[in-house]
């Protein structure tokens, strides 16, 4: 029997966290890695609360639950992460973060084939690969929230990305986590975001001028077009500083007006009103 994959996870927050914990189901073992013990102690938590709901819902047994938990490992050094297969940066979406994490793991890790993966969804990946010696290694591998939850995975191969390293996150994501994946091109946004962004800003336009109050907007989509959630809503369980960096980073690069954030949506990240993250958005949420 071959060995399982090797995975490393930097970054646990909404979407480390469920990445790590999808991993870690599936039978992989799985380092997470953070800046501080508070950082990591914090994305256990959400680990755990997130397991604690599967139980509860019967999809998972309390010995799955410590199974799960038993195959991931927490640590503050990269220098841990040498021996991983596969390394998933889910770090902050802030463009400096991210390069200054792609070249510290390109630095540590042993493996000439282990593939570096960026969550990232807006930058573009080729962007981010500069910073390492091995761009023909890295990939984006997309994952939506909550990565338990959402069955899709983008994978944005670079023009320097290797038929190997993309054949083997694809297979990561598509038979090791169980993932329905699509292929994008490596243009900030993507599939998802280029379509989903103009979308989402114009209800928030929409808001902003008056039009229409959130719950109309919301409802109007909901129980007009069939969507699950409205365009509010689906803001602030993204995170509205989210939001507002994956605009901005695709304005940045298409200079196109539907692309840029509204000065609502600003105004509402400089007040910390950030959606359910941070119990207020454009609805209010018990914390």
């Amino acid at each position: 029997m071959p060995e399982p994959t090797k995975v490393g996870i930097v970054g646990c927050g909404l979407m480390g966290s469920g990445i790590a914990e999808v991993a870690a189901r599936s039978g992989l073992p799985v380092l997470v890695g953070e800046v501080t013990p508070a950082a990591a102690d914090n994305g256990r938590a959400r680990i755990e609360t997130s397991l604690a709901r599967g139980v509860k819902a019967g999809k998972l047994t309390l010995a799955d639950r410590d199974a799960t938990l038993a195959r991931i490992t927490f640590t503050t050094d990269l220098a841990d992460f040498a021996d991983r297969d596969i390394v998933i940066e889910a770090v902050a979406e802030h463009r400096q973060t991210k390069l200054d994490t792609l070249a510290a793991l390109d630095k540590v890790l042993v493996h000439d084939r282990a593939v570096i993966a960026s969550n990232t969804s807006s930058f573009a990946v080729m962007d981010l690969a500069v910073a390492t010696s091995r761009p023909e290694n890295v990939v984006g591998m997309h994952f939506f929230n909550p990565v338990p939850v959402q069955p899709l995975v983008e994978i944005v191969p670079t023009q320097l990305s290797s038929p190997e390293a993309v054949a083997r996150a694809q297979e990561f994501a598509r038979d090791a986590l169980g993932k329905t994946v699509i292929t994008a091109r490596d243009r900030s946004g993507f599939v998802v975001n280029a379509l989903l962004v103009p979308y989402l800003i114009s209800a928030v336009r929409m808001l902003e001028s008056g039009f229409a109050s959130a719950d109309d907007i919301d409802n109007g989509m909901v129980l007009g077009c069939a969507h699950p959630m409205g365009p509010l809503r689906l803001l602030d369980l993204i995170g509205l500083d989210t939001a507002q960096a994956v605009a901005e980073a695709m304005y940045d690069e298409f200079k196109e007006p539907l692309y840029a954030p509204p000065p609502l949506l600003r105004r509402m990240v400089a007040a910390g009103l950030l959606g359910r993250k941070s119990g207020r958005g454009f609805y209010t949420y018990a914390r």
